[in-house]
């Protein structure tokens, strides 16, 4: 049976982290989208 490699997964748990952070900062830095604001209901 092969040994776990725990480097490899330490490796791939980092990555993730840092992508995770990354996208945070990314929502952050943008403009909150707008939410749709109470417009009256227009009729046809």
């Amino acid at each position: 049976m092969a040994k776990p490699n725990y480097q490899f997964e330490k490796r791939q748990r980092e990555q993730q982290k840092k992508q995770k952070k990354a996208e945070k900062a990314q929502r952050k830095l943008q403009p909150a989208p707008a939410a749709p604001e109470s417009t009256p209901p227009q009729t046809s």
